[in-house]
């Protein structure tokens, strides 16, 4: 269980780096680019998903 667990902690991490990325590299503006590293960081899994649904587009 443990290696299934920490695979998964992987590619939640991996994936948040992603949407760190992606959101750094969009035009928003600098608050909501901010924001938005905010909810990724806050709420890891949950903020992945309402960052790739609602967050900016480049």
């Amino acid at each position: 269980m443990e290696m299934g667990s920490g695979l998964l902690g992987l590619i939640v991490f991996i994936l948040d780096i992603y949407a760190i990325i992606k959101i750094l590299g969009s035009s928003a503006s600098a608050i909501m680019k901010i924001v938005w590293v905010l909810v990724v960081l806050i709420l890891p899994v949950i903020g992945v998903i309402i960052w790739y649904f609602a967050g900016p587009k480049s």
